[in-house]
């Protein structure tokens, strides 16, 4: 019976899934590596950089990103994931394009995510207009976003 190095890598990753969740993060890396080892994708990757961000080594974490989207072009979480680190870093403006890739990269499910994102960036550069336009799209993208909600609802507030 053939191995097949695709499930090897789902089950790394499944474990590794666990271990983050779990608070193991040393763990967490070293089954997300061995999924990556095992077949990479950009998933893996993205995760194993959510793993190192959980640790502080945001830089890292956005080494892992480029090493996703090098796997996957389409895979919209690591653009999103670098656009919220460099924010981290306090590198507000550096963010914009990475957020904005992620609002429409093919395969992304999470887009209130980056729309919110971008919204905390034009808040941070007091661009109003466009802080509650992209809190809006990220409350349109999914309406149970509380913070989307929340953001829109503090925004309001400052112009009463």
């Amino acid at each position: 019976m053939a191995v097949d190095p695709q499930q090897i890598a789902a089950e790394f990753f499944q474990k590794a899934y666990v271990c983050q969740m779990e608070g193991d993060l040393d763990a967490a890396i070293k089954f997300y590596s061995q999924s990556i080892a095992a077949f990479p994708t950009a998933e893996a990757y993205t995760f194993r950089g959510w793993t190192y961000s959980f640790k502080g080594d945001l830089q890292r974490a956005i080494q892992e990103c480029h090493k996703a989207i090098e796997t996957d072009p389409a895979f919209g979480n690591p653009y999103n994931d670098i656009g919220a680190y460099l924010i981290e870093l306090d590198r507000w403006e550096e963010a914009i394009p990475w957020l904005e890739k992620a609002t429409v990269a093919p395969r992304y499910e999470a887009r209130c995510f980056p729309h919110f994102n971008l919204g905390r960036v034009y808040e941070h550069k007091h661009d109003w207009k466009k802080a509650k336009e992209c809190y809006a799209r990220a409350r349109d993208a999914n309406l149970e976003y509380r913070a989307a909600w929340m953001a829109l609802k503090r925004l309001a507030a400052m112009w009463n």
